[in-house]
């Protein structure tokens, strides 16, 4: 049945960008205005997931191999230190450190047609520009849109009881972040790091002209649709004020410009990109440092390497992180001395203004532990252990991707996809959602399988 686990993975690819706008909708045309999503519309990604996963069990026992490599290993090994820690939080914990890496070692067993990949990559272009499209229309949508939709009238507040919000804002300048058809502009930001990559490559095959037998008429359609594809792409990634995506997507186009350009061109290029950003932020502080977020990008590392330091044997599974919001309450940080009377209309939301709590009254704030840092929120979970093991799984599957001592290499986007989502994780929690972790881990199950390695083309360096 490989047709219908490709059928199946495909549909899973092209929904999922949408399932934040399909829920909120879905939830408002059921429920009315002003209900939190609802838990029978949101959990049919795992279900999809869960039959393609099962397709793939009854293939693997008509076929069964047990060529386990070190990458199988070492999620075995991650698992197991979690079974032997604390489990109050362990289910919420499990669905977002666990799943993937499980759906990764089940899919690396089965193989994937060449028809597939390609059917794959192109529908990612093609829900890419819808996506990107849709989220700069948003830039510039009037709230009443939103809120018949089913979006909360506030902005820029995660309310476990609310609706979601349509967008955020950059405190102090009232500059929307776009979140498009996700649940907000870090997770669109990251996830638009896919289709990117898997742009950028295939326009640097074109430059180089890797497919001499296409005709130029050939070579000029598909110079056009990816050179306006990437364009629609990267102004939507702009919108997003995602910074974390930003630094990801600059290392994407470094390694794509360091194979693609002479070394001169490229060396020239990154100084200039480096002085703009330097002059970008002296400009416009409030946009690009952004000091209470950047405080809560310091502090908050801070806190989970002692926390990692006062238990090294870890916490458990949803001691921190996007797991450990299912448990405590939502809390809001704002800058000394600002104005937070627009929260007074929701008296259960924790705030802080600095260090001070200043809502609710005569009630202390149960927040939870965000690291900021996907690897730390691992290493508070799960110990140093499990902190230097992720690591390792982390840096092998890039050496896996780099083609590093091996045969046969993978597709360049497939390293670069998942070489941006890496380092996005080191200042967010980036493996967090699910449109972007179940799309880049089915990619490299089908780059990367421990039973057969397929030749695919690369770019040839210069």
């Amino acid at each position: 049945m490989p047709w219908l686990r490709e059928k199946l993975t495909l549909v899973l690819i092209v929904v999922l960008p949408f399932h934040a706008l399909f829920v909120t909708v879905g939830t408002k045309l059921l429920l009315g205005l002003g209900h939190p999503p609802m838990p029978m519309l949101a959990v049919w990604k795992e279900a999809l997931l869960a039959m393609i996963l099962l397709i793939a069990a009854l293939e693997f026992l008509r076929k069964p191999s047990f060529n386990i490599d070190r990458i199988d290993g070492l999620i075995v090994a991650l698992f197991a230190i979690a079974l032997a820690l604390p489990k109050t939080n362990f289910l919420f914990g499990f669905k977002y450190d666990f799943i993937p890496l499980i759906a990764f070692l089940m899919l690396r067993r089965v193989s994937w047609s060449d028809q597939f990949k390609t059917r794959a990559e192109g529908a990612l272009l093609f829900v890419g520009g819808i996506v990107a499209a849709y989220g700069i229309l948003t830039f510039f949508l009037p709230t009443s849109f939103f809120t018949a939709l089913g979006y909360s009238e506030a902005h820029s507040l995660y309310l476990p009881n609310g609706p979601l919000a349509a967008f955020q804002q950059i405190s102090e300048t009232g500059i929307r972040r776009i979140q498009s058809t996700m649940s907000g502009p870090n997770q669109l930001g990251i996830w638009l790091l896919i289709p990117l990559s898997v742009c950028a490559v295939r326009i640097a095959n074109e430059k180089l002209q890797v497919n001499p037998s296409a005709s130029s008429g050939e070579k000029y359609r598909a110079a056009t649709f990816h050179y306006s594809l990437f364009t629609i792409l990267c102004i939507a990634l702009a919108l997003t004020f995602s910074r974390s995506a930003w630094i990801a997507a600059f290392v994407i186009g470094c390694v794509i410009a360091w194979k693609a350009l002479p070394k001169k061109i490229f060396a020239s290029g990154v100084g200039v990109i480096f002085i703009l950003a330097i002059i970008a932020s002296l400009l416009l502080p409030s946009v690009f440092i952004r000091r209470i977020s950047l405080t809560g990008h310091m502090d908050r590392p801070l806190q989970a390497i002692r926390m990692i330091m006062e238990h090294p044997l870890g916490l458990g599974l949803g001691a921190a992180g996007p797991a450990a919001n299912r448990t405590h309450g939502p809390c809001v940080f704002l800058e000394e001395g600002s104005d937070f009377s627009w929260a007074q209309g929701s008296p259960d939301l924790c705030v802080f203004v600095g260090k001070t709590q200043v809502q609710p009254a005569g009630q202390q704030c149960d927040c939870p532990l965000v690291p900021e840092n996907w690897y730390l929120q691992v290493g508070v979970e799960l110990g140093v252990l499990g902190f230097i093991l992720y690591m390792i799984l982390t840096g092998l599957v890039l050496k896996k991707l780099m083609g590093v001592g091996a045969q046969h290499v993978a597709p360049l986007q497939g390293f670069l996809i998942f070489l941006g989502v890496s380092i996005a994780a080191l200042f967010l929690h980036a493996w967090e959602d699910t449109a972007v972790v179940y799309t880049a881990w089915v990619l490299l199950a089908m780059y990367l399988t421990p039973i057969e390695q397929r030749v695919f083309s690369r770019i040839p360096g210069r």
